[in-house]
């Protein structure tokens, strides 16, 4: 059983894996404040969540797909938010979320592990960076106690030099990911079978999703993160993983799914957390974007720019962040794709940097450490 005597004397960090369907892992930090990083594993299609619907291409590009927007309530004259986001459309007009478009990290190919290990190391390239940004991230905060994983594998973003211990209480009932977390130790020195340890579990993460139980996981573990983030000497920091966002066929029913689900997550965070989701933010990221056209199965390929939300009371929100790159043919990335126009690299370090006041040098140095010099984005925090 999970309770703050054992939570707090374990190092008040944790990683969680149960029957909830996605993944959590907290670090403690001395600090009021709180951040989570939602992580969408699978590629998730920022058309399809924010869709610019002011663009005079986007019918014509997606088809079917912007059906869904045909009644939407929009966002500003160019973007409307998916219609069954209706919380996170709440947080819009009470300014606590805050979108951002034709966003990238720095990869550029389509391999979806490739992909993760360049955005949970803040990397310029796959694997080239040891540590993850939110494990630096920890270095620079005050810290009373070490983290500690809780069953499964450290996610890539909170590895590091900042301890995260594993532990599985005997009340878990997924024993299985502590048998992968030992496998997988025992392959961590091993060349050859430690990179394809890596992708097994990598493909596994993919293959659970929002939608597990009608949605009611998703937003259990909201509830449950909320309830670990507002214990009195507990995490300030969490981490959920969530994946089934690789919509290749059939994508505008399963992604509708997805997005009831996170937003249903988002939904028991904030209630759960009470008067403390006033000094939270929350990111939600994913590794690359989708097609701007349809596939033949009703779906879109992996692509490139996709979009990133900022939630919270912290927040600055209330608006859309976008230099618009446009949608017709000739605007594409490599004629196939959303071309990015901002870098989410940039605007992890200006939001986390700013949520917890560090320098935005300060910040950016230390999280993405091969990151190109670029000017801080401003006004994220709520003054």
């Amino acid at each position: 059983m999970l309770n703050r005597r054992n939570f707090v004397a374990l190092g008040a960090g944790a990683i969680f894996t149960s029957t909830l369907g996605a993944k959590m892992t907290f670090a403690s930090a001395a600090t009021t404040k709180r951040f989570v990083f939602i992580i969408q594993r699978g590629a998730a299609d920022g058309l399809g969540t924010i869709a610019p619907v002011g663009d005079p291409g986007f019918v014509s590009q997606r088809g079917a797909l912007a059906e869904d927007f045909a009644s939407a309530a929009k966002l500003d004259s160019m973007f409307a938010l998916h219609p069954g986001m209706t919380t996170v459309a709440g947080l819009y007009q009470a300014k606590q979320a805050l979108f951002v478009h034709a966003v990238a990290s720095p990869y550029r190919d389509r391999s979806h592990f490739d992909g993760q290990n360049v955005l949970e190391t803040g990397g310029t390239s796959a694997y080239a960076l040891k540590d993850g940004w939110l494990n630096r991230l920890l270095s620079l905060l005050p810290r009373e106690d070490k983290a500690i994983a809780l069953a499964a594998t450290v996610p890539m973003a909170l590895r590091g030099p900042v301890e995260v211990a594993s532990y599985a209480p005997s009340a878990l009932p997924d024993a299985t990911d502590d048998l992968l977390h030992r496998v997988a130790s025992m392959y961590a020195g091993d060349p050859q079978l430690h990179g394809l340890w890596e992708q097994a579990t990598a493909t596994r993460m993919l293959t659970s999703d929002m939608a597990a139980d009608n949605g009611r996981n998703a937003a259990a573990t909201g509830d449950l993160a909320a309830k670990l983030l507002s214990a009195e000497g507990g995490a300030r920091v969490a981490m959920i993983e969530t994946g089934g966002w690789d919509t290749h066929a059939q994508q505008r029913a399963r992604l509708g799914v997805q997005l009831r689900g996170l937003d249903g997550m988002i939904a028991a965070l904030k209630a759960g957390l009470g008067p403390l989701w006033n000094d939270t933010m929350v990111l939600v990221a994913t590794e690359f974007g989708r097609t701007v056209k349809v596939n033949g199965t009703g779906g879109t390929d992996h692509g490139t720019g996709s979009a990133a939300m900022l939630l919270g009371g912290a927040v600055n929100g209330g608006r859309v962040l976008a230099d618009w790159p446009g949608l017709g043919d000739a605007a594409l990335y490599e004629g196939r794709d959303l071309k990015p126009t901002m870098a989410l690299d940039t605007l992890i370090a200006s939001a986390v940097g700013s949520h917890f006041d560090l320098t935005g040098a300060q910040a950016a140095a230390k999280l993405f450490p091969n990151m190109q010099a670029s000017r801080p984005i401003q006004d994220l925090v709520r003054a």
